[in-house]
């Protein structure tokens, strides 16, 4: 073993997060569409991206392969998962019904602590230009701290969790396919929805939820039918 292996053996067994660290990164390179749908990792590859022993990086895959953000097969091999018009439509359906059920949770056990953190998360979410691009992923951030606020008063931690990972399937989808399509009703939405929450107005708030995410899935869906039906009329590649 040559003294860099041995210096990197060394500081990654004294840095417990560093498989935090690289998980976290693959991530996001995955839901940006950075590491593209069906994209298969090279482990020497990454090891030199990362300067990390084999360790902590076949940590950080194995913990994306149980979140379902890499795909891993025989011979210890990994691949960014497909994206799909079937998938698509289970990540919307449950997303959809797990975050209405934490919000209506929410809502019966809200408090002042809770009321409070959706203000300032939607202040800090509406403060953030999404026009521009070195905010981008600043505002990816907020928006996803915002609607995961706004279920936290459910005191459910397995359900967040899930609600979590279901809100990041689904941001692979639409930072993928609708990153150059913003809407400007979204940032009203968040507002409508954010009032009527912290008024304790339940019914309407799980409505608003449901077509906030039935609508970001609809326009996500339109996206990825039009992509497979490109992808089907191309002409076959000549050999």
């Amino acid at each position: 073993m040559d003294k860099e292996s041995v210096k990197r053996q060394v500081r990654d067994r004294g840095d417990p997060t560093l498989a935090s660290m690289i998980a976290a990164k693959l991530r996001l390179a995955i839901i940006r569409g950075d590491l593209a749908p069906g994209e298969r990792l090279q482990l020497a590859k990454l090891r030199q991206t990362f300067d990390v022993s084999l360790s902590p990086l076949r940590e950080a895959l194995a913990r994306l392969g149980s979140e379902g953000f890499l795909i891993i097969e025989d011979q210890r091999g990994y691949r960014v998962p497909p994206v799909s018009e079937k998938h698509l439509n289970e990540v919307v359906q449950l997303r959809r019904d797990f975050e209405i059920y934490a919000l209506r949770e929410a809502i019966a056990k809200s408090n002042l602590d809770w009321e409070t953190a959706v203000t300032a998360a939607l202040y800090r979410l509406q403060r953030t230009n999404r026009n521009d691009p070195g905010q981008i992923d600043i505002w990816e951030e907020r928006h996803r701290e915002f609607h995961l606020t706004l279920l936290a008063a459910c005191e459910m931690p397995l359900l967040l969790n899930m609600c979590g990972s279901l809100h990041d399937q689904f941001d692979r989808y639409r930072r993928i396919f609708l990153a150059n399509s913003p809407d400007a009703r979204v940032p009203t939405e968040h507002q409508r929805l954010a009032e009527a929450a912290i008024a304790g107005r339940t019914d309407q708030a799980c409505e608003m939820l449901r077509q906030h995410i039935e609508w970001a899935g609809d326009k996500a869906r339109t996206a990825v039918q039009r992509r497979a039906k490109n992808e089907q009329g191309a002409p076959e590649a000549q050999h």
